[in-house]
């Protein structure tokens, strides 16, 4: 195999770098675990600061708000240094960009961070919008939508790559200031700008992804409301129907009301029917196939952009099953071994599979032994936990859950798990269940212990046998809890088992 060429088998060894979001809402700090193809967040902490209140009516960054973001940003910068980061980089959008003292802001918020910020332009925002959406989600197509408190980017993307792109100012607080909270009112300025918004014409029967913590916050509403098993927000997908029905009901709620909302965070009650309201009208005017929640946005595309090339285009869900396999395994070298091991079977002449099966396989070998450190009673249980609520990208919810079972099912044979199995498919839980099986099999050999695997075999014959074999030195690794293991998989391949020695 070639996918894993690159990959270095010593511990892993971080560098924490930091990224501050001020934006015309909140101010956030987020320290991922370094410059990495799917970086993990290390600590995260958001200050409602309000800036981009009124400046649609003053033209002005509202002076109470600057206090607060400036006291945010000295906090951050401690927090930053406590925590060592590497590099602190830092952000600012509509608001800072669009008020009339909004340079003189960043001038004194530049001083209290310690660090340079970069004033996005538009268009620059919409740009490291998409590439977050492209970095999570590395196969989408549609349109990218980061909804921000002051404004709306939209930018269409197709085979990886950013075309025309576009800024509204649609954003709830703005849309608060030039409506006179009145949501009717609001609706005609959203339809107004929409109706002439060409780009929303290359969004009929494609997906919208769906950016911003406005979003999340309804995609969360659905997910309750939907009694969903799987509580990861990233690719969370609605149908057209289902994000067009939630953003119409929560539209229609006052601030009061959603407080009592248990999946509505309290910090958004005021602004969330207008957000809600926006994405109705947008589902309105572009005919979108669906709608799926992206949790990756500005901060990880402007982080992604500074990747090498070589990086960018690697697997991020491989490259992250990779970093989890080094933290968790006994032996990493071991569970690419696996991945190597389970090509025997899955080959040309073995079962068939198409390119996505295939590195959703190769995934789950290198997350097949993360679980051995608990008490083998919870180890199933552990592994289905850590794999189902990874924060794991360049993977859907069924995808998801099919490396989760089938690592459960290697600690727990044909236990169901009848909350998450709904969402996989009959051919899916089979794949699952024969994974799981072939790695039980690999670990009584193995011990999971490196190059044992590369000197046995296992595959398929022409008779419709299952064929295992060992040379002569590793013979006295059969045993009855072997044969019993190869019989339980020739069995579910339909298959008769045969031991070769020698």
């Amino acid at each position: 195999m070639t996918w894993h060429t690159g990959f270095r088998t010593e511990p892993p060894s971080y560098r924490p770098v930091a990224v501050v979001d001020i934006g015309s809402n909140s101010v956030r700090l987020v320290v991922y675990d370094g410059l990495r193809r799917s970086p993990a967040p290390v600590f995260n902490e958001k200050i409602l600061c309000g800036l981009g209140k009124g400046v649609a009516i003053t033209g002005k960054l509202n002076e109470a708000a600057i206090v607060r973001a400036l006291a945010a940003l000295r906090r951050f910068r401690a927090l930053a240094k406590q925590i060592g980061c590497k590099e602190v980089f830092a952000v600012a959008t509509a608001a800072a960009r669009e008020a009339s003292n909004g340079e003189e802001f960043v001038d004194k918020a530049e001083k209290a961070l310690g660090a340079g910020i970069s004033v996005l332009t538009g268009k620059e925002e919409a740009r490291f919008a998409a590439l977050g959406v492209i970095a999570g989600i590395p196969d989408a197509d549609g349109i990218a939508g980061d909804l921000g408190g002051g404004s709306l980017e939209l930018i269409d993307i197709k085979d990886g790559k950013l075309n025309d792109g576009v800024t509204l100012p649609l954003g709830p607080l703005r849309l608060m200031d030039m409506s006179g909270n009145d949501m009717a009112r609001a609706r005609t300025i959203v339809d107004e700008y929409l109706g002439k918004t060409p780009i929303l014409e290359k969004l009929r029967d494609r997906s919208f992804y769906a950016v911003g913590g406005a979003w999340r916050n309804l995609a969360r509403v659905h997910m309750a409301h939907a009694h969903y098993p799987l509580h990861v927000l990233h690719q969370y997908t609605m149908t057209r129907a289902q994000a067009a029905g939630i953003s119409e009901l929560v539209a229609g709620l006052s601030p009061v009301a959603l407080k009592d909302v248990k999946d509505v965070s309290k910090s958004r009650s005021e602004t969330l029917p207008y957000g809600a309201m926006v994405l109705e009208r947008l589902l309105h005017h572009s005919r979108a196939r669906d709608v799926v929640c992206s949790v990756y946005g500005v901060r990880e595309g402007f982080l992604y952009a500074r990747l090498p090339r070589k990086k960018m285009n690697s697997d991020a869900l491989l490259s992250s099953c990779w970093d989890f396999a080094r933290r968790y395994a006994r032996s990493p070298e071991h569970e690419l071994e696996l991945c190597d091991w389970t090509d025997q079977i899955f080959g040309a002449r073995g079962f068939t599979e198409n390119e996505e099966e295939q590195r959703l396989r190769y995934a789950a070998c290198l997350l097949a032994d993360i679980g051995w450190r608990a008490h083998p009673d919870y180890r199933a249980d552990r592994s289905l936990g850590m794999i189902s609520q990874a924060a794991f990208v360049g993977v859907d919810h069924p995808g998801r859950v099919f490396l989760a079972l089938t690592v459960f099912y290697r600690y727990e044979g044909e236990v169901m798990k009848d909350d998450l199995t709904r969402l996989l498919d009959e051919r899916q839980m089979e794949r699952a269940h024969l994974l799981s099986s072939i790695f039980r099999l690999a670990y009584i050999l193995s011990a999971a212990m490196p190059g044992m695997l590369p000197r046995i075999g296992l595959k398929l014959s022409g008779s419709k046998e299952l064929v295992l074999s060992l040379p002569k030195k590793l013979g006295d690794l059969m045993g009855e809890r072997v044969e019993k293991r190869l019989a339980s998989l020739a069995f579910e391949m339909g298959r008769t088992p045969k031991v070769q020695i020698g």
